[in-house]
């Protein structure tokens, strides 16, 4: 398994540099075989993250979720993973949208049992449909095309039917006047709402989206318990979270 994530992550990464191969070639520029080459560009048309057409294969756009997925792909990963390890068989939790969120949600699916997943997310219930492991309860509201994702205030009335211990949510920046972020009103409102239902929020963010800003404060600094980032995450930025009593994990 650890073999083929890696050729996964180096393909994502090839294209990420180069958008667009010819399957051959790059079969060749990776030294594998084509064959396995294209199980796994298979893999990765399944996850949304590739797209193939007449024997090339490329990236999703950037615009859609899907898209995002690929960039920082391996950071987004790790935080996956590492937001994992406090989810166990039979748990139910909350996910908001974003990309990743959505890894976090595939990471159930593959490697834990009898989960159920109550999210805003229509990519996420996409993403994870083919897996019998985890239960979606998609929460209702008005439908967004572009995040792909449910807004508005039966949000917060279907969110208000569920009480769970850990809901994690993205973010699309941060600074030391407004702390975290988001670009969309509407989607900063569904955290809220969602984050009412939990015990603790947790954000899952690469270190990136620590040198953007963001137009709408989440103002959830009351029921935000952690922040699971990569190592990059500035050494400054780390201490003061810290010192608001804000867990920080790095991946």
């Amino acid at each position: 398994m650890k073999k083929k994530e890696d050729r996964q992550k180096k393909i994502i990464a090839w294209l990420v540099k180069n958008k667009k191969a010819e399957v051959s070639a790059l079969a060749k520029e990776l030294d594998i075989s084509q064959v396995t080459l294209r199980k796994d560009l298979d893999e990765l048309e399944q996850a949304f993250i590739v797209k193939r057409e007449h024997g090339y294969a490329q990236l999703t756009s950037i615009d859609s979720i899907a898209g995002r997925l690929a960039y920082h792909f391996e950071e987004k990963t790790a935080i996956a993973q590492k937001a994992l390890e406090k989810i166990h068989d039979n748990d139910t939790v909350m996910i908001e949208s974003g990309s990743c969120c959505a890894l976090l949600a595939r990471q159930i699916a593959e490697k834990r049992k009898n989960v159920t997943i109550i999210t805003n997310s229509a990519f996420i219930a996409d993403y994870i449909r083919l897996y019998d492991t985890v239960e979606v309860v998609l929460l209702g509201g008005i439908y967004q095309r572009d995040s792909q994702c449910l807004v508005g205030p039966l949000v917060r009335e279907t969110a208000a039917n569920y009480h769970v211990r850990y809901f994690f949510a993205g973010t699309d920046g941060w600074s030391e006047d407004t702390g975290f972020t988001n670009r969309d009103q509407l989607r900063a409102q569904a955290v809220r709402d969602m984050a009412h239902s939990a015990d603790s929020l947790i954000l899952l963010t690469e270190a990136e989206k620590f040198s953007q800003i963001g137009t709408v404060p989440l103002n959830v600094s009351k029921r935000l318990k952690g922040v699971i980032t990569d190592y990059k995450i500035p050494a400054s930025i780390k201490d003061l979270l810290q010192e608001q009593g804000i867990q920080i994990i790095c991946a």
